[in-house]
């Protein structure tokens, strides 16, 4: 199977040698897609087609599009298009995603996350 093309997403944040992330869940997220469509579970031109739309919902919100914003816009659109086409069962992204959140706020600045780490912390 061909590598997608990424020219077809002008939008992506990328220098000379490719696209660029400026946190480590944004380079999962990207890879999660390539390789889901390597897979077969989607053509690049829905994946485009689909990040297009998720982008223009934004701009109607109101989102200034200044690239900041855009791996928040791929992983928005990883999760609806995994939930519609069944690969994971929307109950199970929302738990995950619960799961990660809470993580998150009982992990000290600095630290790693763990899963679970929400449980481990002391209750005020």
């Amino acid at each position: 199977m061909r590598p997608p093309d990424l020219d077809a997403l002008p939008a992506i944040p990328r220098d000379d040698e490719g696209p660029v992330f400026r946190a480590p869940w944004e380079a999962q997220a990207f890879a999660m897609a390539i390789v889901l469509h390597e897979r077969g579970h989607f053509t690049w031109k829905e994946w485009a087609g689909r990040l297009a739309d998720e982008i223009a919902a934004a701009r109607e919100r109101g989102e200034a599009d200044d690239g900041r914003r855009y791996y928040h816009y791929w992983l928005a659109t990883l999760e609806k298009l995994v939930a519609d086409k069944h690969i994971v069962l929307a109950d199970e992204l929302r738990a995950r995603k619960s799961a990660w959140e809470a993580a998150a706020a009982a992990t000290p600045h600095g630290q790693p996350i763990v899963l679970g780490a929400d449980a481990a912390r002391p209750k005020p």
